[in-house]
């Protein structure tokens, strides 16, 4: 039953990557391509997190925490700079 659920998991999060970078590349203003970017981050923190399960593995829970942690900084970072034009004041 679990690894039923895993796969049906890894290929909808795969679809969700493949979505991700189609809005990403296409994107029509630049506001979209950071929403794709902090999309694409957040699913792959959601593939570590389904490998951690599937092998088992706390290694993989931690990567993700640290992605996460990069994620935000990344995407507050992409905002004041769209809004602002410099990230530091």
């Amino acid at each position: 039953m679990l690894n039923t659920a895993l796969s049906i998991a890894f290929t909808l999060v795969t679809a969700a990557f493949a979505l991700s970078f189609f809005r990403l590349f296409r994107g029509p203003s630049a506001v979209d391509r950071i929403l794709a970017l902090d999309t694409l981050y957040i699913n792959a923190i959601a593939m570590l997190v389904l490998l951690g399960i599937h092998l088992a593995s706390p290694l993989y829970f931690e990567a993700a925490l640290l992605i996460a942690l990069m994620g935000f900084v990344g995407t507050v970072a992409l905002s004041k700079y769209l809004l602002r034009g410099d990230i530091i004041e």
